[in-house]
């Protein structure tokens, strides 16, 4: 008897268990992500004067925001490389590496969101100010959940334990960044 997990020694449909596990939340994940953008899309089209409104976004604070993810990215995808080759403290490293780009971007996001809100840009401002904060707001609530399930990922990683979660995470952590990909353009750029 195995003592791994069940879900790292079965396998369904030729993949593990985890990481289908993995790829069906990233599915139900783009089902709301993508009725939120679809929506978003629809009203912006029918609404001319949410240009004007979008041109109180900062486009600068959306670029770094933007860096700063791809960035985190990057490093998650260096933390799977050294998981996959069975050097877990050096995984936990990058995937801390990964958080720190994440707590940055969340810390960003709320001042950026402070100074809006003191401008008098609110959820309740107009319907461009509800789906932005809507939109950036579930996103970064994602951001949060991903930071806090990849600590988890990191302290396991780092006693060289439970590898193939550092895959696991960075799938997700790869959605969360595509996502922020289609936010930026439609939140900030789209003037």
């Amino acid at each position: 008897m195995s003592d791994r997990p069940i879900a790292t020694t079965r396998s369904a449909a030729g993949m593990p268990t985890g990481k289908l596990a993995v790829w069906w939340v990233v599915v139900s994940e783009i089902v709301i992500f993508g009725g939120l953008l679809a929506s978003y899309i629809m009203h912006r089209l029918a609404h001319s004067d949410w240009g004007e409104q979008a041109a109180h976004t900062n486009t600068w604070i959306g670029a770094f925001n933007t860096l700063v993810l791809l960035s985190s990215s990057l490093s998650a995808v260096l933390a799977h490389k050294a998981a996959s080759e069975g050097n877990g403290p050096k995984a936990a490293k990058l995937l801390w590496l990964t958080i720190l780009g994440a707590v940055t971007f969340v810390t960003v996001k709320g001042f950026e969101w402070a100074h809006e809100i003191e401008l008098g840009y609110t959820i309740t401002s107009s319907t461009f100010w509800s789906f932005y904060y809507t939109a950036a707001g579930l996103h970064a609530a994602h951001v949060i959940a991903g930071a806090i399930i990849m600590g988890i990922v990191a302290v396991a990683a780092a006693k060289n334990r439970e590898l193939h979660r550092v895959e696991l995470i960075g799938i997700y952590w790869h959605f969360v960044d595509l996502v922020w990909i289609f936010l930026f353009p439609l939140l900030y750029i789209a003037k």
